[in-house]
């Protein structure tokens, strides 16, 4: 029996898990004027990690920290040819992303025999929390209770990289890496250091949004980011690049494709053209927003 009366509604609470988290991290890159588009690789490789260590360790909580290490390792190299060996970062990030995608395969076919879907059944399921009095509140409960650590994580260092961002001297020179480098050049600070920063702060967040995937499933599926990090970029952009927008630009695509997912058996449509329907909406989303940002520039 279904415990939530609106289930999309608490379906797309989930499903804008990995969004708003690959979304926070890739914020820091975007304000320090680093255009990351290696956060769907960062997923990937996250969410592939997290399974195998916590298949042969036994344990969620290493898995979790397995997959934070390889993210942030992956967003290391990224910022290092990028800053250090100074490559385009639009090429170095498509060639991240294309890293994971076979590297992942590959390693899944030398560990489990197969480049398909691996099952792990021995993973345990992730524990979810039902908040008292708030469960019972029509739409509240469907939000706010029921979730796993994950979904209340991800709130939180929302919150916290808002904080960081807008109330501390670190924020400060996040933001002023975009258009006032020489302003902390001349201040003796190292932009490079703090965009460097920025992406291994992506990669961490990163992380934890890929081992949501496959722990959460307790499976691997080739590809499972299913372009999820393209997505964030555009979640940073409709949210207007600030903390407080990533939550309902995140919530907009989780309602998107938890619609897609709940229409499949009540609509009779080809089940192809539902399932393409998060992303036709995404691509709506990047015209209209490329529109309006033109508009307003060329009213500026």
């Amino acid at each position: 029996m279904n415990n939530h009366p609106i289930p999309i509604l608490h379906s797309a609470v989930v499903i804008m898990t990995p969004l708003l988290l690959a979304a926070t991290g890739g914020l820091f890159t975007e304000l320090a004027g680093m255009l990351n588009i290696a956060l769907e690789g960062m997923l990937l490789t996250a969410a592939f990690t997290a399974i195998i260590a916590a298949h042969f360790s036994g344990s969620i909580f290493v898995g979790i920290l397995a997959a934070i290490a390889a993210s942030m390792i992956l967003a290391g190299v990224l910022g290092a040819v990028t800053l250090k060996l100074k490559s385009n970062v639009f090429i170095t990030g498509l060639a991240a992303n294309l890293f994971a995608a076979g590297i992942t395969v590959v390693l899944s076919f030398r560990l489990f025999g197969t480049r398909g879907v691996v099952v792990l059944n021995d993973v345990a399921r992730l524990p979810t929390f039902t908040i008292p009095f708030i469960a019972d509140i029509p739409v509240l409960g469907d939000i706010f209770s029921g979730h796993t650590l994950y979904v209340y994580f991800s709130w939180l260092l929302l919150a916290s990289a808002w904080l960081v961002l807008y109330r501390t001297p670190a924020g400060f020179r996040f933001r002023a890496c975009e258009k006032h480098s020489r302003a902390l050049i001349s201040l003796g600070i190292k932009p490079d250091n703090w965009r460097f920063a920025a992406f291994l702060v992506s990669g961490f967040t990163c992380g934890i949004g890929g081992s949501f995937l496959t722990l959460n499933l307790r499976a691997f599926v080739p590809n499972i980011s299913s372009g999820k990090g393209w997505i964030a970029l555009v979640v940073i952009f409709l949210g207007n690049r600030k903390p407080q927008g990533l939550i309902l630009a995140a919530l907009v695509f989780g309602l998107a494709e938890a619609f897609s997912n709940h229409a499949q058996g009540a609509l009779n449509v080809p089940a192809d053209f539902i399932l393409a329907i998060p992303y036709l909406f995404t691509l709506l989303v990047m015209i209209g927003v490329s529109i309006y940002l033109k508009r307003k520039h060329e009213i500026v």
